[in-house]
């Protein structure tokens, strides 16, 4: 009997004994966390999106407490996400505006005719690759919707083959952004309200034979405006959304109807 009872009690008080051990050793090496950190996480809309220049929302919430960072760079999270966490670290709260995502393109069917069929895979990556795509304008929209695909608030939508946002859902996460091939899509705050919707960069007679809709790049807007807020570079129309009043005057003038106001929330 003793053959089995005297092993069985040597591993079990070498098992205790490593126990113990380890229990000491985990209370001496213990590296102490930041409480804060947890809380600013929790304190995130944990969609990971990656737009306010971290990997996800808990390096963010790690960089808020260790290094200091704003607390107001969680975009999808905008004022109340930076009101919560500074809250958290004890300081005054840091305004955020909230961001929309705006797809630069007024390429609809009826706008811009496509130059081929492709019947490839549904992606605009992938019909990008294959002579950057079906439309008569390089520039524009492909409309498959490699952008609604990853929004995670359904708040942008393929109509009249090119995408549109609904701003009363967007978050501003930029997701939309990062895919899409061609970069038409960008954020901007809610209180600008004009919007240039083109991003081709081809001379205006270019434009005018494949896009009825496109930015010719005649700088009527430009003399238009009052304030200094739009400039044409490379054949494009651009506005400096610090400088613009949202006073229309440049989408009133534009005679391509290439410039358009639309409502905040709309």
């Amino acid at each position: 009997m003793s053959t089995y009872i005297l092993p069985m009690l040597v591993f079990g008080a070498a098992g205790l004994a490593a126990g113990v051990l380890l229990t000491v050793c985990s209370k001496i090496f213990e590296v102490k966390t930041d409480e804060r950190i947890e809380a600013v996480n929790e304190a995130l809309p944990q969609i990971n999106c990656g737009a306010c220049g971290f990997a996800g929302c808990s390096d963010y919430a790690k960089a808020v407490v260790v290094n200091g960072v704003p607390t107001n760079m969680c975009k999808p999270g905008g004022a109340e996400s930076s009101k919560k966490i500074s809250a958290i670290m004890g300081i005054e709260e840091m305004k955020s505006e909230p961001q929309v995502a705006v797809v630069l393109c007024g390429g609809t069917c009826e706008n811009a005719e496509d130059k081929f069929i492709f019947d490839g895979v549904s992606s605009c990556k992938a019909a990008n690759l294959y002579y950057n795509g079906s439309k008569s304008c390089a520039y524009g929209c492909l409309g498959f919707g490699d952008c609604a695909k990853v929004c995670p608030e359904n708040a942008i939508h393929i109509e009249n083959g090119v995408a549109r946002v609904n701003k009363a859902r967007c978050i501003g996460c930029g997701l939309c952004a990062k895919v899409c091939p061609d970069k038409l899509i960008v954020l901007r705050s809610v209180s600008n309200t004009v919007d240039v919707r083109c991003s081709s960069k081809a001379p205006g007679k270019v434009v005018r034979g494949v896009c009825k809709t496109g930015c010719i790049g005649c700088k009527i807007c430009e003399k238009k405006c009052r304030f200094g807020a739009i400039h044409v570079e490379d054949n494009l129309a651009r506005i400096d959304y610090d400088k613009c009043t949202s006073c229309g005057a440049c989408a009133e003038a534009c005679p391509a109807k290439a410039i358009s106001v639309c409502s905040p929330q709309k």
